[in-house]
């Protein structure tokens, strides 16, 4: 489906590990997702890059070129790490999907048809519950929980299609839910598709939040290897010295990262085959 995204302009970027990452503050990155949502036509996948994320991208081909498809926000200390080594200075916002989803539905002031794809049914239900009382004047639909086969995937993208949506928001979890976007979701399914990780978990209240100050002294990722320790020891305890030894290497070894100023996609042929009281993360 990755031929069909069509999309127009794109925003200035940087290159973090040869991947081009938008270049945008909170106010533009709201601006740009809402002006998407609320386009006739083409369509635009936004998906995060944190430490993690690059980790799995550095080891997986395909991975790294489905995000070179996707516009990419910024996610995170080991990303800002990154830009300073590479470019010199971190990126203008911390875009993490668990405080930009929210933020975003409540920027869009015009009532968008929203589907949800992702987690165990249960929770998706709480979650579009909590969108609700988020912003009401949105519609939310559950569209299906985040679990699928070939031939489910394939009744999924039907049902959304049929839906007729301006936002789709997957949440399935990093790679799976990029590389299941770019394989059954075309521009015939939605304006706007975001790709959040867990941000279900957290909105229905299943797994919590950091408290503020943690958040923003930046270390979200020690509370939550401190909740959930066997099952994110492996991505924070070896994972981030791997990501810092990474940008060390590429800092000593590796070719200038070039900034991409803004600049005009055209679209593909289609191809025969992609600061909130409601809180994600991958």
């Amino acid at each position: 489906m990755s031929g069909e995204h069509a999309v127009r302009s794109l925003p200035p970027q940087r290159s973090i590990f040869g991947l081009p990452v938008s270049d945008l503050d909170w106010n533009e990155a709201l601006a740009f997702a809402d002006a998407q949502a609320g386009s006739p036509s083409g369509q635009k996948v936004i998906s995060f890059l944190n430490a993690h994320n690059a980790n799995l991208m550095l080891k997986d081909g395909a991975y790294r070129e489905v995000l070179s498809r996707h516009v990419v926000l910024s996610d995170g200390i080991g990303v800002d790490i990154a830009a300073r080594v590479m470019h010199g200075s971190p990126f203008p916002a911390n875009l993490n999907g668990t405080d930009f989803v929210p933020a975003l539905l409540t920027y869009m002031v015009e009532s968008r048809r929203i589907g949800l794809i992702g987690a165990r049914p249960a929770v998706l239900a709480r979650a579009v519950e909590a969108f609700r009382a988020h912003a009401p004047w949105h519609e939310f639909i559950a569209v299906s929980h985040g679990y699928h086969g070939e031939a489910a995937s394939k009744d999924v993208a039907a049902l959304v299609a049929r839906l007729k949506l301006d936002v789709l928001i997957v949440g399935m979890g990093t790679p799976i839910q990029e590389k299941w976007v770019d394989r059954y979701i075309g521009r015939e399914h939605a304006r706007l598709v975001l790709t959040v990780g867990a941000l279900f978990d957290f909105v229905a209240g299943v797994v919590p939040r950091a408290p503020r100050l943690v958040r923003k002294l930046r270390l979200e990722w020690a509370y939550r290897l401190l909740q959930e320790p066997r099952r994110l020891w492996r991505r924070y305890v070896l994972g981030i010295p791997s990501f810092l030894l990474n940008v060390l290497r590429h800092r000593l070894v590796g070719e200038p990262e070039p900034v991409f100023a803004a600049r005009i996609e055209r679209p593909a042929e289609p191809s025969s085959v992609g600061g909130s009281g409601i809180d994600r993360a991958a």
